[in-house]
């Protein structure tokens, strides 16, 4: 398991620059995943479980409890802190049991006094600090802020956003695995489905797909007719027929970066309506993806999507946002929408997007993922955008 990459240690040094902070700690999964490369299960099964990754000039630390020990042994995460109690035998000889060993034997009963004992170790004693406010529970980032009186603790969930907006090489790496996964995965569906199978039925052939591939699946909007009309539909055990629309929205995680994927399809042959609407969805993504780059506010990425939109098919077409940031979470700033005022930078990756939902009928989707370069935008995807034409 990975630990820190220059990109990560750069730009959360520069937010503590910024912030004139001593060290940031981080609590949600994806912030400490960003500081340690750590995931943790029992977080994952019980989301209040505290656990907390702190980052300092100094070094690292991974504050988690007794029973992630054996877990964390084989990783890269810097110093760790144990707290609570879970009962484990050891085998004598061995790295992995004696170093697991060693932390238990030092574990203090809460997780606000390992996170004070991590502090301490790491020569963080002044402060201010940076607590993670994006995931815990406002009662308990009091009690942590309390714990560790004296320092000054201030909210921090800004820091991180500001530090993750900016992608690494490891991390477009990460992202271009997961989306290409994703896009093999729906090709296999593509060329599975017919007149006759179910919503139910070919989601269960991508996610199949995209097991073999090493994603897991999350979010997969595959429907059929009128119900693509739904912007997020579970899928239902409604059958496809000839002449009806059908909307792919499907996502993948690979090594904790998630990808989307979003095109349209036809079984048999399209209608006039079926052309208009397609094309001005797809005049939409071309204009959103023309006009990204860096120094470009969001807001004028939409305002080109939504124009040419109208220009090319759909003339009172309206949207709320025409995309957003991507990356260890799947809804990530910044937010490509009416006054948004982020500007664009190099390292950005972008969900781009342009659907159009008409309740009754079905839906078109379109969906691309952009990573903004400094001479300008480079679409990630290898999928064609064209109308897919079921046979």
């Amino acid at each position: 398991m990975r630990g820190m990459y220059p990109h990560q240690t750069d730009r959360l040094t520069a937010a503590l620059d910024r912030a004139g902070l001593e060290a940031l700690v981080a609590a949600s999964p994806e912030n400490i995943a960003y500081v340690t490369g750590f995931r943790s299960l029992s977080q994952a099964i019980y989301r209040r479980t505290p656990l907390f990754a702190v980052f300092s000039r100094q070094g690292v630390a991974l504050v988690a409890p007794m029973i992630e020990l054996p877990a964390i042994a084989g990783a890269d995460v810097g110093t760790v802190h144990a707290y609570g109690e879970f009962f484990l035998d050891h085998e004598p000889k061995g790295d992995v049991s004696r170093r697991v060993e060693e932390w238990a034997a030092a574990a203090t009963p809460t997780a606000a006094e390992a996170l004070a004992q991590a502090l301490e170790a790491l020569g963080v004693r002044r402060g201010p600090i940076g607590l993670d406010d994006t995931y815990l529970a406002f009662d308990a980032w009091h009690r942590a802020g309390e714990r560790l009186a004296p320092l000054k603790v201030v909210a921090a969930g800004t820091y991180f956003v500001e530090a993750r907006i900016v992608k690494g090489p490891y991390e477009i790496e990460c992202l271009d695995r997961a989306l290409h996964a994703a896009e093999e995965a729906l090709n296999e569906v593509i060329q599975a489905l017919r007149p006759g199978m179910t919503e139910r039925e070919a989601v269960t052939v991508y996610q199949r797909a995209l097991l073999e591939r090493g994603g897991s699946a999350y979010a997969s909007i595959i429907a059929f007719g009128d119900r693509s009309a739904i912007p997020a539909p579970y899928p239902s055990e409604r059958a496809l027929k000839s002449g009806e629309v059908v909307r792919f929205e499907v996502g993948a995680l690979v090594n904790g970066y998630y990808a989307d994927v979003a095109r349209t399809a036809i079984a048999g042959a399209p209608s006039e309506r079926h052309e208009t609407f397609h094309r001005a969805i797809e005049a939409g993504l071309t204009a959103a993806i023309d006009a990204i780059r860096p120094g470009v506010r969001g807001d004028r990425v939409f305002d080109a999507a939504v124009a040419a939109a109208r220009q090319h098919g759909l003339p009172a077409y309206r949207r709320h946002h025409v995309g957003h940031g991507i990356g260890l979470e799947p809804y990530e700033p910044p937010m490509l929408a009416a006054g948004e005022d982020t500007e664009l930078e190099a390292g950005m990756v972008l969900r781009v997007e342009t659907p159009y939902y008409l309740v009754g009928w079905g839906a078109v989707t379109m969906m691309d993922t952009v990573l903004v370069m400094r001479s300008g935008a480079r679409v990630m995807n290898r999928a064609a955008r064209g109308l897919v034409l079921l046979d």
